[in-house]
């Protein structure tokens, strides 16, 4: 059980630094910072409702792609959202037996970890697109390596589809936190 409110608290307060002239900035994965603020709210729903084994509209649909506007309240929402998520997983009933969060059914544990990998690379999505430090630490880094790695007969990682690019290379000596961007197909020296 990781408590992933350090993370959801980062992002927090990135999302809150956002301004309404950065919402049509691009993010490292090619959306907008408007797009992705969207991404952050669903899957915040998606996976405190994961945490609490909810099978419905919330844990049974897959993301896509969004297209309304942000709601006015989107900061609001955001804030809220996030300590909700973070607030779910603190029960250790979330990381056992199955769960289910965008129509994937999956045991509560990698549900847990998945969560935290969303909000921490989303984080600095946003964060990079908004000039925003973004430092998470070497414990969150750790937790999430098993969902970023690609598989072993995947190295480069371009087999893979959804959540993660191709792998891009970090120097060995790199950080941690370097080595898990360049897993997730993130360059660490991505600028707008």
């Amino acid at each position: 059980m990781i408590d992933l409110t350090p993370t959801t608290d980062r992002t927090r307060a990135v999302a809150a630094a956002v301004t309404d002239q950065q919402l049509e900035a691009v993010t490292p994965t090619g959306s907008t910072v408007a797009q992705l603020l969207h991404h952050v709210l669903g899957l915040s729903v998606a996976f405190r409702d994961a945490a609490a084994k909810l099978d419905g509209p919330t844990t049974s649909t897959p993301p896509g792609p969004v297209s309304e506007p942000l709601p006015d309240d989107w900061r609001d929402r955001a804030d809220r959202l996030l300590a909700e998520l973070a607030a779910a997983w603190r029960d250790a009933g979330a990381w056992e037996g199955m769960t289910r969060a965008g129509g994937v059914e999956l045991p509560g544990e990698i549900g847990g970890l998945v969560a935290l990998d969303e909000v921490l690379l989303h984080g600095w999505d946003l964060a990079r697109a908004t000039g925003q430090p973004y430092e998470p630490s070497d414990a969150e880094c750790e937790a999430v390596l098993p969902i970023v790695e690609p598989e072993a007969d995947d190295p480069d990682g371009s087999g893979r589809e959804g959540m993660f690019g191709r792998v891009v290379e970090v120097p060995e000596d790199a950080p941690l936190w370097h080595r898990v961007l360049g897993l997730s197909g993130r360059d660490p020296g991505w600028t707008a």
